[in-house]
């Protein structure tokens, strides 16, 4: 399989509101599986559908780290929603984005979540209680689907600490 290329901060596909995915085709679910391959290359644990380009409500996501553990447990998840769960709390974590190389700053996100997709079977899936990374993960990719990065949610001190080399990545 070819390997995709990942959009970097500038790209204007990182700013666009991703259209909904209507049908599950083998053609998608085969573009989901080049998409963990990407991501496990670069190495991530998330990637959504713009950062290669797409503009379709898209994202994959496996948090197993490689040096722990043999088996991978990737999610695929088509046009997923997510909100918080009545018992979360706003906890700061520091991110990173495939997209925004050498990047790294806290943002606040709701601790637990319940997330809503539809998985490359066409299943319609529920995941009440999500939370630690998963729940970042999962919220900062559907983010990218909304055109929204991460950086966008970074305290001024940050994103003035950060400025420069955004300006770089942004005139590639």
């Amino acid at each position: 399989m070819d390997s995709l290329e990942i959009k970097i901060y500038g790209d204007e596909v990182l700013r666009k509101v991703c259209k909904p995915v209507e049908e599950i085709t083998p053609e998608l679910v085969n573009l989901a599986k080049k998409m963990l391959e990407a991501m496990y290359e670069a190495p991530g644990i998330g990637l959504a559908a713009p950062q290669i380009g797409k503009d379709i409500r898209l994202v994959v996501i496996d948090i197993t780290h490689p040096d722990e553990t043999d088996e991978r447990e990737p999610h695929i998840m088509f046009n997923p929603s997510w909100e918080p769960e009545e018992s979360s709390e706003l906890v700061a974590y520091e991110e990173g984005c495939l997209s925004i190389p050498d990047v790294f700053c806290n943002v606040e996100r709701p601790s637990t979540i319940k997330v809503r997709y539809t998985d490359e079977h066409g299943e319609a899936q529920e995941m009440r209680g999500v939370e630690g990374l998963l729940a970042r993960c999962v919220q900062h990719e559907v983010d990218h689907l909304d055109g929204v990065l991460f950086v966008d949610k970074i305290s001024q001190s940050d994103r003035i600490l950060n400025q420069s080399k955004l300006k770089k990545m942004a005139k590639r």
